[in-house]
């Protein structure tokens, strides 16, 4: 099992990196606010999940243990593969998904792209029991119809939900 990798950023693709070990190129799948946070050249130390299967052996990365026990849960949870719980970290931060959990906030997580009302009623039902205990933040606030118009129209329009929900955040709460 590769469970970390230290090395320069040799390649910056849509939703993966080549990193650059002592002259071996690993191609590793980040989540996407790690991947805007890269330049080519640049060291970066991951920790990493390898998800092997028939046909593939794939590397995820993370940057920090956190993170890789977070996804690690996801994708225990059924309906969840990797691909789906990297989209999952790439739309909300670790504390975002655990507070979302905690507090049964299913509409949180079924705004992630890929992630529909049955699969976020699923990880809430089976993560809640493993995040009892944690001390969070404030509750999330739950989204109210207008804001989760607005996202979808975002992303209909090409945006990634991050950028969406950062535009959503920055709206002054006493705007018309």
């Amino acid at each position: 099992m590769i469970a970390s990798l230290s090395g320069s950023v040799q390649f910056i693709g849509e939703d993966y990196l080549v990193r650059d070990v002592q002259g071996v190129g690993y191609k590793v799948f980040v989540p996407v606010p790690l991947l805007l946070n890269q330049n080519t050249g640049h060291t970066l130390s991951l920790v990493t999940h390898l998800v092997v299967r028939q046909d593939a052996m794939v590397l995820y990365g993370f940057e920090n243990n956190e993170d890789r026990h977070l996804f690690e849960m996801l994708i225990a949870v059924n309906r969840i593969g990797p691909k789906l719980a990297i989209a999952i970290l790439s739309a909300l931060d670790a504390s975002a998904v655990k507070r979302a959990v905690l507090n049964n906030h299913v509409e949180v997580l079924n705004n992630v792209p890929g992630v529909g009302k049955k699969t976020a009623q699923g990880i809430v039902l089976q993560l809640q029991d493993k995040f009892k205990g944690e001390d969070l933040l404030a509750p999330i606030s739950r989204m109210d119809s207008a804001d989760a118009d607005i996202l979808d129209a975002l992303v209909a329009l090409g945006y990634n939900i991050v950028e969406a929900q950062t535009a959503i955040q920055s709206i002054p709460t006493d705007a018309p």
